[in-house]
């Protein structure tokens, strides 16, 4: 899978629209397996990013390699047909359906090459409502379920589709912090379990510095660091960027 498995490349992406570079010749790479979290204040570019990656957007400038596949002209459907899939920051339930019947969904429509009756549906859906701790609200109508559950089901239908590589786009905003404790939690034992490679994008610093390999920062639509958590954290860029003095501080402390 080319060079020091690398599984998603990113070159010198790029999204104008009219004056504004949104995203401005990004570039970074994600190894198989990796957890790479994208950080950056509000208008940094992350969403942008994202939409740019699974076909949403069409680019300015630049491509995206996935699996030594360009795949920058595809689909969105196309994209995610071939492994590469991502959650919303908005939760998208398909309103009036259970959750096991929105699980169902990702799982009938999933990642091409397999086997999508019913039947083997019915059974990937099952196996991960119970992954995520969810069998006691299956049968619930996807407007009945709490905030924390419905960020869950979301997740849960985007793992029905067995992809190699997921964008999370916030899946832990408007959580407190024992439910973000908890999703953290989640989010590496699934990565471990489905043997996921993750893009994880997220305000809450806490938990991205938590359970992310490499950090990669945008600012005003540029990749301005790129490291460990430790190295970003205590770089003089990112601190005046985004952090704090006090938050870089602080996390210092704890480690």
């Amino acid at each position: 899978m080319g060079e020091n498995n690398t599984i998603l490349n990113i070159k010198n992406l790029s999204k104008h629209f009219g004056a504004l570079k949104a995203v401005d010749k990004v570039s970074f790479k994600v190894k198989k397996g990796e957890i790479v979290g994208l950080i950056g204040p509000n208008g940094a570019g992350k969403t942008t990013l994202t939409n740019l990656v699974n076909g949403t957007y069409s680019k300015t400038g630049g491509k995206v390699v996935f699996k030594d596949l360009d795949i920058s002209n595809l689909k969105p459907y196309q994209i995610a047909r071939m492994g590469l899939a991502r959650t919303y920051q908005i939760v998208k339930p398909l309103i009036g359906m259970t959750v096991e019947g929105n699980v169902l969904v990702g799982s009938l429509y999933g990642r091409e090459k397999r086997n999508n009756d019913m039947k083997n549906a019915y059974k990937r859906a099952r196996e991960i409502i119970v992954l995520f701790g969810l069998e006691s609200k299956k049968d619930s109508s996807v407007n009945d379920i709490t905030l924390p559950d419905l960020k869950k089901m979301e997740l849960a239908r985007v793992l029905a589709m067995e992809p190699e590589v997921v964008f999370l786009d916030e899946v832990m905003a408007g959580l407190n912090p024992k439910e973000v404790e908890e999703a953290s939690i989640l989010v590496k034992k699934v990565r471990q379990e489905k043997d996921l490679t993750i893009v994880y994008i997220e305000h809450i610093m806490k938990a991205v510095m938590g359970i992310s390999d490499r950090i990669v920062v945008l600012h005003h639509g540029k990749k301005i660091v790129e490291g460990t958590p430790q190295e970003v954290v205590n770089n003089p860029a990112v601190i005046e960027a985004y952090l704090g003095k006090r938050y870089a501080k602080g996390v210092s402390n704890e480690r």
